[in-house]
């Protein structure tokens, strides 16, 4: 039997604050049913702190930050750690690392963190580093292998030869629908890193896997790619059980891969749209991403939420706390073997996407 932290509890913490907010905070918690100890952790992703000029910045992403730390440090019981998964500074200079991390320090637990393309591609993580570590590690915890991969790497041509200024190469990696920009990667010497991480692990151990991008396929015109994804797969389709979390897109997805299970997390910057809503898209992404409401550009708050996901036995149930939408659940259905949203899958049942653009 899995164990859940229910909305309730969360919901009693933020009362005795006086508030609550629904931001995308992710609550994860990892039940074995008696195998292994449970335990959870929280996790929040892509604040894209931006710098407007000295000590200002950008109000809407630091209320987003700010709010989702406080509401980190309200739940109950506390959590083992926090994750942040990627892009705390949106134009990667250290005023903004600075800004964000400041913030971050502000949470109960111990912080691990994992590197987004809006924190590396100025000074090529090297600030970031100073801040929080290796690029790319692994832990164990209760039972658990957990990796940190760096998947927003690209080709060394794109990355060294290119651009006249390290601040060009930024702004090229942070735009969207940019023809300059280049389809993530993990790399071939990330890639034999981890083939000898893993090689040190029971194949019957409880993989978690913390990614920037998808380490799958899912959009190549807007990054949410990954070129070597097949290659990553591989050195994880031996084990029993694997779970792949990520931010960047900054939207509800989740799929299963053989024995992968992916999920997304959403932002507490901005709501992503989906491309098929973006008049300069033109396609659509696959069957694996249900489209929610369209977010309101002109109210930041919509359609951001949080997330509470189980993972027990290698399947994700994923339940999304919208802002203005209904609630939203996502989990594994044994009869077609892959996740499906509980309430909002059929074509017929959606809300149409918003087309303001």
């Amino acid at each position: 039997m899995s164990r859940l932290v229910t909305r309730r509890s969360v919901i009693a913490a933020g009362a005795a604050a006086g508030t609550l907010t629904t931001l995308p905070i992710s609550m994860v918690r990892l039940a074995f049913g008696g195998a292994r100890e449970d335990f959870s952790f929280t996790y929040i992703s892509d604040s894209h702190i931006q710098q407007i000029k000295g000590a200002s910045f950008v109000r809407n992403w630091d209320t987003g930050l700010k709010r989702a730390v406080a509401e980190a440090n309200l739940i109950t019981p506390e959590t083992d750690f926090v994750m942040f998964g990627g892009d705390l500074a949106q134009l990667g200079k250290k005023d903004e690392l600075d800004h964000g991390a400041e913030m971050l320090s502000h949470l109960k637990g111990k912080l691990r963190c994992v590197m987004g393309e809006h924190d590396y591609y100025l000074d090529l993580g090297e600030y970031w580093s100073t801040l929080f570590g290796p690029h790319w590690y692994s832990f164990d915890h209760k039972g658990v292998h957990f990796v940190v991969l760096n998947s927003i790497l690209t080709t060394d041509e794109w990355t060294f030869h290119r651009w006249p200024t390290a601040e060009q190469r930024m702004l090229e990696m942070a735009g969207l629908d940019n023809p300059n920009g280049s389809p993530f990667m993990v790399g071939a010497k990330q890639r034999a890193w981890l083939k000898s991480d893993l090689d040190q692990v029971s194949k019957d151990t409880p993989i978690v896997v913390f990614s920037h991008s998808p380490l799958q396929k899912i959009y190549k015109g807007w990054n949410f790619w990954t070129d070597d994804a097949e290659e990553v797969q591989a050195l994880l389709q031996p084990f029993k059980t694997v779970n792949v979390i990520y931010g960047h897109v900054h939207q509800i997805q989740y799929n299963q891969i053989g024995n992968i299970a992916f999920n997304a997390v959403m932002a507490t910057a901005w709501p992503w749209p989906y491309p098929d809503t973006y008049a300069q898209a033109g396609a659509h992404v696959p069957v694996l991403t249900v489209p929610m409401n369209r977010a309101d550009p002109f109210f930041e708050r919509d359609a951001t939420g949080w997330q509470l996901i189980d993972v027990n036995s290698g399947r994700i149930t994923a339940r999304y706390q919208l802002w203005d939408n209904q609630e939203r659940v996502v989990g594994f259905d044994p009869k077609q073997g892959k996740p499906v949203d509980k309430k909002y899958q059929e074509a017929v049942i959606r809300k149409a996407p918003q087309t303001h653009y």
